[in-house]
Formats: structure tokens, C-alpha cells, sequence
């Protein structure tokens, strides 16, 4: 014979009113009726819940410690009743997202913010690749949107952009670079580039803004990437977002490169049409929108 899950809330408004008949004129229920369920409840655990020499209903120490695993089990079928009734509303379980870490992170977590404040039940995970490994993760995963640098276009892809990111190539203060005019293609190749290593563990994306140069680090991360510049280890482009302070206190400075020391692309929010977005994807892709565009970058 299975638990009355039932008994389990008897028991605790038994408990909150402290008799049988209070706790029988609470629940619409007869008093015999309550104190059937709760004797069966007993009959069927093995355990006395009750003093029953008490002129209140009181728990024995037994009953406490059931009585409160019962109030966890309500609490978790009233979990699922809720979430049960909140994908019946449209929300998908799941949704999977894949951001470049070019891109400011910041908007990104205002908009997964605002998205909690709507309770959704939909599970939301955020992955975080670099380059090529961003649509390789989006591919591999079949995650439902991913916010790229740059990608591979096809016909089932459904972009949208975002506003301009601007990166500046930049050296530490006490580089030799940063105090040279003018610097040749040449010039530049003959010290040390730092740039961010595709996570692709398949397609290796090819970084159009690499200088060519024999001597390059490969980075895991732009923090990696900003602490080893302010090091004075090398040069190399940075997002301008991550970077504003230690320009303005010149702990950075700009190359002066002759072929240009700031380059602008414009990110992407992707989805396929494969892989239709669910409520929760459509609201998360407006609330993005809006926080790119809201943001100062």
C-alpha cells in the first residue's frame, strides 16, 4: 500500500490547530474521517505520530521528524504542479545559450536578471567559448541561441545584430611600443602578439586581425589576455569595454600602428530554424536586445 500524500497535509494542519476537531472544521473534513487518515498514516509507517495522552495533539519526537520530510515532500509536489502549469503556458524546459567571450558580459547578465523575475520554469544554461569554438558548441550542443563574434553562415540561421563593439590594439605603458610613431607592419611583427586561442576543439577559426608574426601567445580568456598586456609581455587587440579604466590611467596605451590600431565588428544573436526559440527564447532574445542597446560600449 502507498502514502497517502494527503495525510501528509492533514497532519500538518493537525499540528497548526492542535485538535482533531478544529483541524476536522479547517479541512471541510468529519473528525472521524481525520483521525482515519492519520491512524492509517500510522498503521502504515510503523510509528506513532502522536501523544496520545495529551489533551493537545501533539507530535512524538518520531512524528516531528516525519512531519517534517512530509512538509518537504508537499513542498516538492507543489514544485512540480507549478512548473507543470507553467509549461502548459508555452515555456520550453530548457534553453541553452553559447556566448563569445569578445562580447560584454554584462548586458548579458542584466537580461538573465529580468528573466528571473518572470519565474519562468525553463532551465537556462550559458556556455562560453571563444572564436570558432562558439558555433562548434552551438552545433555539437544543439543549443538554441548563441551571441557570436563571427560565424558561418547558412540557410537556416537566423541572426540579429547588436550594436558595434570596438577593439583597440594596445600595449603596456612601459612596452617598448608604446612609444613609438608610425610602426610598420614589421616593426610590430618583431615582438611578442597576444590573442585569444580558438576553443574549437574541430575547425579552427581564422583570426583575420592576426598580425602574422612568428612570436605569438595563445591565451585562454581576456583576462588572461589583459593581465599578461598590463605585464608588458606583448600587444594585441582588446575589447574597449574591458579595458576603459586602464586607458584613461594610462596603464594601457593605444599602438600607433600604421595600418590601424582599432577595428569595429558587429555581434550576432543567433538562432536556427531547426531549433524554433519557446517562450522562454523569445523573451530572453527582446530582453538582450534591449540591454545591448541600453548599454555604453
Amino acid at each position: 500500500m502507498r502514502i497517502d500524500v494527503d495525510a501528509f497535509k492533514v497532519l500538518e494542519v493537525l499540528v497548526e490547530e492542535g485538535s482533531f476537531a478544529k483541524a476536522a472544521e479547517r479541512l471541510h473534513k468529519a473528525q472521524s474521517a481525520v483521525s482515519y487518515q492519520i491512524k492509517k498514516l500510522e498503521q502504515h509507517l510503523g510509528v506513532n505520530l502522536f501523544c496520545r495522552d495529551q489533551y493537545r495533539a501533539e507530535l512524538t519526537p518520531e512524528g516531528k521528524v516525519i512531519l517534517a520530510e512530509g512538509q518537504r515532500l508537499l513542498q516538492y509536489l507543489a514544485n512540480i504542479e507549478h512548473l507543470a502549469s507553467r509549461f502548459s503556458e508555452g515555456w520550453e524546459p530548457k534553453l541553452e545559450l553559447v556566448i563569445d567571450g569578445a562580447l560584454p558580459m554584462e548586458p548579458i547578465m542584466k537580461a538573465l536578471k529580468r528573466m528571473a523575475a518572470h519565474q519562468i520554469p525553463t532551465k537556462i544554461q550559458l556556455n562560453m567559448e571563444f572564436l570558432g569554438g562558439v558555433q562548434a558548441r552551438f552545433e555539437r550542443d544543439n543549443a538554441d541561441l548563441m551571441l557570436v563574434k563571427d560565424y558561418r553562415t547558412g540557410p537556416n540561421y537566423r541572426p540579429q545584430s547588436l550594436p558595434d563593439i570596438t577593439s583597440i590594439l594596445v600595449v603596456a605603458a612601459s612596452h617598448p611600443l608604446a612609444e613609438e610613431e608610425n610602426i610598420s607592419l614589421f616593426e610590430l611583427q618583431r615582438h611578442v602578439e597576444l590573442t585569444i586561442e580558438d576553443s574549437s576543439p574541430e575547425i579552427s577559426y581564422q583570426d583575420e586581425l592576426q598580425f602574422g608574426g612568428d612570436k605569438v601567445f595563445y591565451l585562454s580568456g581576456f583576462i588572461m589576455k589583459k593581465n599578461a598586456l598590463e605585464m608588458g609581455l606583448g600587444f594585441g587587440w582588446m575589447p574597449d569595454f574591458l579595458i576603459h579604466d586602464e586607458l584613461k590611467r594610462g596603464e594601457l596605451v593605444e599602438v600607433n600602428f600604421s595600418g590601424g590600431s582599432r577595428h569595429s565588428f558587429t555581434p550576432k544573436l543567433v538562432s536556427t530554424m531547426e531549433r524554433p526559440l519557446g517562450k522562454a527564447g523569445r523573451l530572453f532574445t527582446e530582453l538582450i536586445m534591449e540591454e545591448f542597446d541600453r548599454a555604453e560600449l
